[in-house]
């Protein structure tokens, strides 16, 4: 993901309400960072493929297993009847 902020319009537009340059800058620049902390730490909680992968093949696995269990129970229960 692309981060986009136009630090210069933040700028110009914190120049126009009477802030000096240096301040001006400043904010400008840890508006910037914060963003791409945010945005940083939203992709570190995103699911990988990887994850996606594995929690699909467990899942296969779980439904097998199952599936061979319920088998099984209407196969004894078939016998009993």
């Amino acid at each position: 993901m692309v981060l986009n902020i136009d630090t210069l319009s933040i700028y110009e537009r914190l120049k126009n309400v009477n802030l000096d340059e240096n301040q001006a800058k400043e904010i400008s620049q840890i508006l910037k960072d914060n963003a791409k902390n945010i945005i940083d730490q939203q992709k570190e909680e995103l699911a990988t493929k990887d994850d996606l992968s594995s929690t699909k093949v467990e899942l296969i696995k779980w439904v097998a297993g199952m599936l061979v269990a319920q088998a099984a129970i209407v196969a004894t229960l078939v016998k009993l009847l």
